[in-house]
């Protein structure tokens, strides 16, 4: 049934590249659809980024209360608070929750040139990753010289990745510890996670018993939601990525109401097996 609804969605939205994968509580692939295929994938690489902040706090080589200043040519528009905050110093922690919960652009500008790209470049040779990097600053635009999209990533490692921090097995399980605290913040459960009735801003735990942790990405032509949602003992992990032209506004509406869809299934499938 699972797979029956993703080759749905896939068939009824023709113009519209799909990568899909979803995998059990053991993180053995269940479902999908073009799984392997690199995708371009907006702010999920920042996942990566809190990935090694939080590798590089559980070793030594960073703290947590370090204070990081905003940087006036790191400033960029779109998604975050602190632009919008009086406070010009915040502890690398605090930019891992507005990272998590809010997509920060310049707390995740701060934060990359403290860590350094290379290092989340080295991160994710480290964990087999061939097509999930984290390519770049956010830009509000990009020149001829600049990478031509902040991240991409296919999901069958992104769905990989969530399993193994549902398990606690990315890394070590003292990091993801730490990156599942911070994603249960994530308040933007408009795309996958949206048919679970969640309250956006305080959906840890719930009052449904569901307990979500996700990662999701948006920008024109693109929307991805990476995560893993469950109840009791019965947990699925997700990544959902689609891509489209850009220009045509009618086609993200189609990939917004099918990945609501997979997210249907997701729950109809979490039900039955309770």
């Amino acid at each position: 049934m699972l797979q029956r609804s993703i080759d749905d969605v896939v068939a009824t939205t023709v113009d519209i590249d799909w990568s899909i994968c979803i995998r059990d509580v053991a993180g053995r692939e269940v479902a999908g659809r073009n799984a392997d295929q690199s995708m371009k994938t907006a702010s999920i690489g920042k996942l990566l980024l809190l990935v090694e902040v939080a590798r590089q706090c559980a070793v030594g080589e960073l703290t947590g209360t370090t204070l990081l200043r905003q940087d006036p040519e790191l400033r960029v528009a779109d998604s975050g608070i602190w632009q919008q905050l009086q406070v010009e110093e915040l502890a690398v922690h605090d930019l891992c929750v507005l990272i998590a919960s809010v997509s920060d652009n310049l707390a995740t500008n701060a934060l990359l040139k403290h860590v350094g790209l290379q290092r989340v470049h080295d991160l994710a040779e480290s964990l087999g990753l061939e097509h999930t990097a984290l390519l770049d600053y956010v830009r509000d635009h990009r020149g001829p010289d600049d990478p031509e999209t902040l991240s991409t990533g296919s999901a069958s490692e992104l769905s990989l990745l969530m399993s193994q921090l549902a398990r606690n097995e990315l890394v070590s399980p003292t990091v993801s510890e730490q990156v599942n605290a911070w994603l249960v913040t994530n308040v933007d459960l408009s795309m996958v996670a949206s048919v679970f009735g969640l309250d956006p801003l305080a959906h840890a735990p719930s009052d449904r018993n569901f307990v979500i942790r996700n990662k999701t990405g948006a920008d024109p032509g693109i929307r991805a939601d990476v995560g893993m949602i469950g109840r009791n003992a019965v947990w699925l992990n997700y990544a959902v990525i689609a891509n489209w032209n850009a220009s045509d506004a009618d086609l993200r509406d189609r990939a917004l109401s099918g990945m609501r869809n997979i997210g249907t299934i997701l729950r109809t499938t979490i039900e039955i097996n309770l």
